[in-house]
């Protein structure tokens, strides 16, 4: 061929060369602008549900599980109570410190939806106090939540519970102590469940827990009792029967206070920072269900007390909001709010209602499913901690005897001495 033709022939080419290119990268190009536009309000959505999480629980980097205080026991009344000592734990660090005194705590009128669990948010107080930024290793809802109970239940008692049992057969060991027999069920057991009745004639129950509460405080083991308390005890009309409130009770008639169950969820560690900060308390009763008591024993050993004693009940189901659980009164049983002193799901599958002037019991199943879903919190359906695996002793009624003709206010309760 001529230069000519050679030369036109050799740009030709190269000319249809980058053509096909420009078309190739053209192509990419869409294929990755359409594919962007498909994930990015899924990935802005992300991004903002994490900033959100961020800005508003101001988490600090994670840390494991502290370890758990040494394990003690005493006499009080004739029965152990395990006693745990904080004397021999290290200081909180520096670091750690720090990371509470920056944390914002989340402001409750939030809940839930601000709140780390969303819809599972036990409302424990825990992300309402300076310890938000432990929410990721303590709270019962959250990454591994009550798995935990595995490793920390050793750290607490000293061991784990017997599982032997759970499965029954004729061949079982007959030399295994009667305490655990129930420990696959009802947790570890330093004794046989004991059934009591307390004394407290305005108690819900019996008063079990409150005499527990106040015979520690009275006898100065004890120089604080966490409980909770109903939002206005002096409410003629009876609109906060249902309204918890957390005290830090340093006296008798605080302690009173906490008389009777709170039906909806009850935020206990609300006052943790009050504890941490007032260096007077040095021994501490916390009482609680076992979700606030999970979330307690991981950040216990921050308040750097000298002995924590944590006092726990049997939980089921709490109501979300006291609004939700005046509605399941009025609307599921057809009794008026403003007379209940207390309600409970008791072991006749039926609810019982304490009223000013009357008692009245139904059957669960014949509740309307209307009334009965919006009656208990997301938490409580994700809960399987019932008896308070965590806690020294456990008051409640699980495994409790009831006559068909009982009233709460007449019934025994158990005692686990863990």
């Amino acid at each position: 061929r001529s230069p000519s033709s050679f030369t036109g022939s050799f740009v030709g080419r190269h000319f249809e060369m980058i053509h096909r290119s420009y078309i190739s990268i053209v192509k990419v190009i869409s294929i990755f602008i359409v594919t962007l536009a498909f994930l990015l309000p899924h990935f802005s959505h992300a991004l903002t549900s994490r900033h959100h999480g961020i800005r508003n629980c101001q988490l600090a980097a994670s840390s494991s599980i502290p370890s758990s205080p040494s394990i003690t026991s005493l006499k009080t009344n004739r029965r152990t109570i395990s006693r745990l000592s904080a004397a021999d734990d290290e200081s909180v660090t520096t670091n750690s410190e720090s990371s509470n005194n920056n944390a914002i705590p989340i402001d409750g009128s939030l809940w839930p939806d601000r709140f780390p669990a969303q819809e599972h948010c036990s409302r424990c107080g825990l992300c309402e106090t300076s310890f938000v930024s432990k929410v990721t290793d303590a709270c019962a809802f959250l990454g591994e939540g009550m798995a935990r109970m595995d490793s920390m239940e050793a750290k607490v008692h000293g061991r784990t519970r017997e599982l032997d049992d759970l499965a029954w057969s004729s061949s079982s060991s007959t030399d295994s102590s009667s305490s655990q027999k129930d420990e696959g069920r009802f947790g570890v057991l330093q004794e046989p469940i004991q059934l009591a009745k307390g004394t407290e004639t305005k108690a819900q129950w019996t008063g079990c827990v409150t005499g527990i509460a106040l015979s520690m405080l009275e006898s100065n083991m004890v120089d604080a009792v966490v409980c909770i308390a109903n939002q206005n005890d002096d409410d003629s009309s009876g609109s906060s029967w249902a309204v918890p409130e957390p005290i830090l009770a340093r006296t008798p008639k605080e302690v009173l206070r906490g008389r009777g169950v709170k039906p909806a969820l009850a935020p206990s560690l609300k006052v943790l920072d009050e504890i941490k900060n007032d260096r007077t308390i040095q021994k501490l009763l916390f009482c609680g269900v076992g979700c606030a008591v999970q979330a307690f024993r991981a950040i216990q050993v921050d308040l750097n007390l000298e002995e924590v004693y944590v006092l726990g009940t049997n939980c089921a189901d709490n109501s979300p909001t006291p609004e939700a659980a005046n509605n399941f009164i009025e609307k599921g049983l057809n009794v008026k709010s403003e007379n209940v002193l207390g309600y409970e799901f008791m072991q006749d599958f039926k609810v019982h209602v304490k009223t000013t002037d009357s008692y009245v019991t139904k059957p669960y199943f014949s509740l309307p499913g209307t009334i009965a879903e919006p009656s208990i919190a997301k938490s409580c359906l994700a809960c399987f901690d019932y008896t308070n695996g965590l806690a020294d002793v456990v008051v409640g009624y699980m495994g409790a005897p009831l006559d068909t003709s009982s009233r709460m206010d007449e019934s025994f309760q158990t005692i686990a001495i863990r």
